[in-house]
């Protein structure tokens, strides 16, 4: 028989894309017991119960066809309320509902970036966040935070980034609370980073997953949706994953000129059609009633992080600073260059569960993730751990 030809390629820009290191890390562990995973930034607790009820009394009415592109009319209402609360007004015609929080940055992608743009990204970063721009054939120029080894925190160079933001240039991304460094933009640099893009024409791109994340007694970190005017060159992403527990409904939203959403809706139309209805029912009820719940949840989780940090301090070369927001401590151990080969021994050796800094891009090798959103107990077991792996190593 004549051999039949190989398959056509796929493009190369979805060739060239780099596997998950976090999920390489949680594949190695499969068939170990006891391994603590700490290397998934999703909280350890289920969806609160009435967020839970509310989907189901919402499928048991039915409630599982078509609905808006851009989402149920209640729930946009019920998230410019929301969002006008601690911003500036919000209008509803500004806002879209996304099938989860990545798709809001995918959908934002696909408005914004083809094959040569210049985007600038801020990193490190969850990787998907930098990928997404390279699978429509843009260009990601990175621009790192500085780790300040005295405090253990990042910092941002403004004038590098501005240096790197060249008229030309398509976009900029800001993942502020940051994934994995829990780096927080301040306001004053956000009103200088505004003025710079409107003045040479790039759109800024805000991944605001973890808003509500921060532990300085505000009950939000600074977006742009305080300084912005509604036709600002802005998007802003954001989630029901993190704050209201939520991770698996896939559930987010879209802030954007009113003027673009005629054009997202076309976009959502051909990427997932809309957000399922039972579970934006859900979500409605979670903006109304859940402002408790998520005060508990972050409160929570700054005593775990401080327990975290606590447990780890006494450590030799471990390097390291309490971050200001969302949930992951990003830290350092002395003499440790190659983080996946150190987080992989870490589950083999120790049964310890924790994301290469790798995973986030070159900037984050030599350091090692670990999601704090989980009980006390364990985070100090993990802390015991790394311990006796440290005295053995």
């Amino acid at each position: 028989m004549t051999a039949r030809p190989a398959p056509p390629a796929l493009r190369e820009s979805i060739r060239t894309l780099g596997a998950s290191r976090i999920r390489e890390v949680a594949n190695s562990a499969l068939g170990r017991p006891g391994v603590l995973p700490f290397w998934f930034g999703e909280p350890d607790a289920v969806t609160p119960a009435f967020i839970r009820d509310a989907a189901i009394a919402a499928m048991l009415a039915g409630d599982t066809f078509y609905h808006h592109n851009l989402g149920i009319l209640p729930l946009r209402e019920g998230l410019a309320a929301y969002l006008s609360a601690p911003h500036r007004a919000i209008d509803v015609s500004r806002i879209a509902v996304t099938s989860a929080g990545v798709n809001a940055l995918m959908i934002a992608a696909q408005a914004l970036f083809g094959p040569g743009d210049r985007v600038v990204a801020i990193v490190p970063l969850w990787p998907n966040v930098t990928e997404i721009p390279r699978i429509l054939g843009a260009e990601v120029v990175r621009v790192a935070l500085d780790f300040e080894a005295a405090s253990g925190l990042w910092e941002l160079d403004l004038e590098r980034l501005l240096a790197a933001l060249t008229p030309g240039t398509r976009a900029v991304i800001i993942n502020s609370p940051n994934n994995p460094t829990g780096w927080t933009m301040s306001r004053k640099d956000q009103v200088t980073l505004l003025a710079h893009c409107r003045e040479h024409g790039i759109w800024i791109v805000s991944d605001e997953a973890y808003e509500r994340l921060v532990f300085d007694g505000s009950t939000q970190a600074p977006s742009f949706l305080d300084i912005a005017e509604p036709d600002d060159a802005l998007m802003v992403a954001n989630t029901f994953s993190k704050a209201w527990q939520m991770t698996g409904w896939r559930l987010g939203w879209l802030v954007a000129p009113a003027s673009s959403a005629p054009e997202l809706g076309k976009l959502i139309e051909y990427n997932t059609s809309c957000a399922p209805g039972f579970i934006q029912q859900a979500a409605l009820v979670a903006l109304r009633d859940g402002e408790d719940s998520v005060r508990r949840f972050v409160a929570e989780l700054a005593l775990r992080r401080d327990a975290l940090v606590a447990a780890l301090a006494p450590l030799d070369g471990v390097e390291m600073g309490a971050p200001p927001g969302a949930m992951y401590l990003f830290f350092r151990l002395a003499g440790q260059r190659d983080s996946l080969d150190l987080a992989k021994r870490l589950v083999s050796e120790a049964g310890l569960g924790l994301a290469p800094g790798s995973a986030f891009g070159p900037e984050g090798e030599g350091f090692l993730r670990w999601c704090f959103a989980r009980p006390v107990e364990q985070l100090r077991d993990g802390a015991e751990r790394l311990r006796r792996f440290l005295a053995t190593s």
